[in-house]
C-alpha cells in the first residue's frame, strides 16, 4: 500500500518505520522535519496524502487534527482510509469522520495504548471507531504496528474507549501510590505489601505490571528514576479529555475529577513535568495529611 504518515514524533516515527519495514511505501511529514528510516520525507501534509491508499495521523490534539484534516482530505482519493491514531476529544474525532465520509473516504479513529516501547516493538493496542468497512481496510496495518486492535463501534468509539481506560489508569495509579506511601508510614515493607496486594483483591495493572515503587515488581520507570514511559503531562491530557467528555455527556465522574486536579497540581505546580506518571509516589512520600 501507499501510505501517508503525518506526525513523526516519539510514537509516529517508529510506527511509520514498522510499516516501511513491512514493505509498504510510506511518505511522511512532520513539522519538525525529522528523518525516519525507510520513510520518504515530503514537504507538506497534503503531499503525504496524495494518491495514498491510507493516511495515518498521530497528532497532539483535536484542534491540530481538524486543521490537518482540512489539508489532507481534499487530496485523498475516494475509497482511501484516514486512520487517526492521536488521542483527541470525541467531538473532534466525530467531526473529522463526518468530513471524511462527505468526501467519499473511509475513516477510523484509532488511539493507541502501549507507549513508545510498544510503538517501537510493534506491540501497540488500537481502540478503533468507524464502520466495518473502514476497520477492515485499516486492520492489516494495525497488525503491523500492534498486537491487538479492538473495533469498539462507530466514529468516536475508539477515543471514548481510550479516555475511559486512561481515566481508570490515572485514578488507579494515584491509589497505588497513596497505598505505598501509607504503607511506609505504617512500617510495612514495600516488597511484603507488593506480595500481598499483587495476589489479592488490590490487584491492578499499576501494581502488578507498572509498580511505582523502585525495586519492587517487574522493571518499570520507577527503576529508572521515573524517566517517562508515559509522561505525567500526557496522563493529565487524557484525564482532561475524560472530563471534557463527561461534561458533554452529563456523566458523574468524581474520581476522574479528583485525579485530574491532582495531576494538574503535580505537572503545573510541582515537579511532575517530564516525569513518568508513576512519580506520584515520591510526591506522596514527601507529604503529610493536610
Amino acid at each position: 500500500m501507499k501510505i501517508g504518515f503525518i506526525g513523526l514524533g516519539n510514537m509516529g516515527a517508529p510506527m511509520a518505520s514498522n510499516l516501511a519495514k513491512a514493505g509498504h511505501q510510506v511518505h511522511g511529514f512532520d513539522t519538525a522535519g525529522v528523518s525516519v528510516q525507510g520513510v520518504k520525507q515530503v514537504e507538506t501534509a497534503a503531499a503525504a496524502a496524495e494518491a495514498a491508499d491510507a493516511v495515518i495521523t498521530m497528532l497532539p490534539n483535536g484542534t491540530i487534527l481538524r486543521a490537518v484534516a482540512d489539508q489532507i482530505i481534499p487530496q485523498m482519493q475516494p475509497g482511501a482510509v484516514l486512520i487517526d491514531c492521536s488521542t483527541v476529544d470525541v467531538d473532534s474525532a466525530r467531526a473529522v469522520a463526518e468530513q471524511a465520509q462527505a468526501a467519499g473516504l473511509l475513516s477510523v479513529d484509532a488511539p493507541v495504548s502501549g507507549g513508545i516501547g510498544g510503538a517501537a516493538a510493534g506491540t501497540l493496542t488500537f481502540m478503533a471507531g468507524g464502520s466495518d468497512e473502514a476497520f477492515a481496510k485499516a486492520d492489516p496495518l494495525f497488525d503491523i504496528m500492534g498486537q491487538k486492535a479492538v473495533h469498539c463501534g462507530e466514529a468516536g468509539a475508539g477515543q471514548a474507549a481510550k479516555i475511559c481506560n486512561n481515566m481508570i489508569l490515572g485514578v488507579t495509579m494515584i491509589a497505588t501510590c497513596e497505598a505505598f506511601a501509607l504503607a511506609d508510614k505504617l512500617g510495612l515493607d514495600r516488597q511484603k505489601m507488593f506480595d500481598v496486594v499483587s495476589t489479592s483483591s488490590g490487584y491492578s495493572w499499576t501494581m502488578n505490571a507498572y509498580c511505582p515503587a523502585p525495586g519492587v515488581g517487574p522493571q518499570s520507570p520507577a527503576d529508572n528514576e521515573y524517566q517517562p514511559g508515559f509522561a505525567a503531562e500526557l496522563m493529565l491530557k487524557d484525564l482532561r479529555l475524560s472530563q471534557q467528555a463527561a461534561d458533554s455527556a452529563d456523566a458523574d465522574t468524581p474520581m476522574g475529577q479528583i485525579a485530574t486536579a491532582l495531576y494538574e497540581q503535580f505537572v503545573e505546580n510541582e515537579d511532575g513535568l517530564g516525569r513518568d506518571f508513576s512519580a506520584m509516589l515520591p510526591r506522596f512520600e514527601k507529604r503529610g495529611r493536610s
